[in-house]
């Protein structure tokens, strides 16, 4: 579903990917897996064109994105759904206008009774019933990555993309939103790419790992090919990011 080939990007004289290359098949769960600024954030940003490469081809479904002008990109961009970092809540709207946002902006033709339907069932995804009219500034961290999840699955993507889900949650909030997540994929089917450095959530919701290092792919496998090799580099990011109590749990 979708391919990336041999794709480089320098911010500057700063080189930040140099040469890579995977595949993602149709309803995969993968989990892009690196160390801080080892150029995870860069390599999701490319896949839905928020950047463009000096070099290399990011293909959805046979379309490469990386030569299409901004209309073209549009269309593509509809077939995904993205989580950010931070949610990424429009402070000014209320709960239901921030899920419905997509709808209003670039969707006339539904009724604004249609609108609020797929708002609420997407909020019921997500365990938030009810809360549309609550405004970002009354929500607890969790809650606001869950109405940012439910704005990325509020118009039924093929895609959903996640920068670092679980960043500043406690490991109970972030396990619920781990869970969250694969409800979301086995229940709409959708492909899923995570960005993350929470191992537990590399560990849990991945199908497949992709490890950046130096520039480029260093290792990719099953979590159980990752977390059990004994490359020095691959046992060695493990072993800093995670101790063997938190790997287990």
């Amino acid at each position: 579903m979708i391919e990336v080939r041999n794709l480089k990007k320098s911010f500057g004289p700063n080189p930040v990917l140099n040469g890579v290359s995977f595949g993602i098949e149709k309803g995969e769960s993968l989990v892009i897996i690196g160390r801080s600024g080892s150029g995870k954030s860069v390599l999701l940003k490319h896949l839905v064109g928020l950047l463009k490469p000096d070099a290399g081809q990011v293909l959805i479904e046979g379309e490469d994105i990386t030569v299409m002008n901004e209309r073209e990109l549009l269309r593509v961009r509809h077939r995904f759904g993205m989580v950010f970092q931070g949610a990424a809540l429009f402070d000014s709207m209320n709960v239901a206008e921030n899920v419905g946002f997509a709808f209003r902006r670039r969707d006339r033709r539904l009724t604004e009774k249609e609108i609020a339907r797929k708002v609420s069932e997407s909020l019921e995804m997500v365990d938030l019933p009810g809360i549309e009219h609550k405004n970002p500034s009354e929500l607890s961290g969790g809650m606001r990555k869950r109405v940012g999840l439910a704005r990325a699955i509020v118009y039924e993507p093929e895609i959903v993309l996640y920068d670092e889900p679980t960043t500043g949650l406690d490991p109970i909030v972030s396990d619920s939103i781990d869970q969250l997540m694969m409800r979301v994929r086995d229940r709409l089917r959708v492909t899923t790419v995570v960005v993350t450095h929470d191992m537990r959530t590399a560990r849990r919701v991945g199908q497949r790992l992709l490890m950046l290092h130096d520039k480029t792919i260093y290792a990719t496998g099953t979590p159980e090919d990752i977390f059990g090799s004994q490359d020095p580099v691959v046992k060695q990011f493990i072993d800093g990011v995670s101790d063997e109590r938190y790997l287990q749990s």
